[in-house]
């Protein structure tokens, strides 16, 4: 498995592994066990963070896609080969960085880390096209 690929299942992982975060907050509320093993009709009251961990989730997921498709594009086109992708490290500790700042509600930090791993994105396209 070549580096970048690592990345891209190491991010994945990321991914798969959020919603243990958010889990645990819920759990940890009055109910909690009930409402996530119930139908969940009516509203869990949960802490913020255990919501913005819900939404830094949604955005990851959101973004993945994208992102797979760019490092496996520049897998089958070879481009690794010749250099290593330079944008990968900037989107993949981009989204944990992301993760930490928006749990955390660090408002403009999480902005910045969401630019840095959306601008790493970038980087990967523009050594497609290069």
């Amino acid at each position: 498995m070549t580096k970048d690929v690592f990345m891209l299942v190491a991010t994945a992982l990321l991914c798969l592994g959020i919603p243990f975060i958010y889990g645990a907050g819920r759990f940890m509320q009055p109910g909690g066990f009930a409402w996530a093993a119930g139908n969940r009709e009516t509203p869990l009251d949960v802490p913020a963070w255990t919501q913005r961990a819900v939404q830094a989730h949604a955005n990851l997921v959101e973004n993945l896609v994208p992102f797979a498709i760019l490092v496996l594009a520049a897998q089958i086109s070879g481009k690794p080969t010749r250099r290593p992708l330079w944008g990968l490290p900037f989107s993949s500790w981009g989204r944990v960085i992301h993760l930490g700042a928006y749990v955390s509600g660090l408002k403009y930090f999480r902005t910045l880390a969401w630019f840095g791993a959306w601008g790493g994105g970038m980087l990967i396209l523009v050594q497609l096209f290069h």
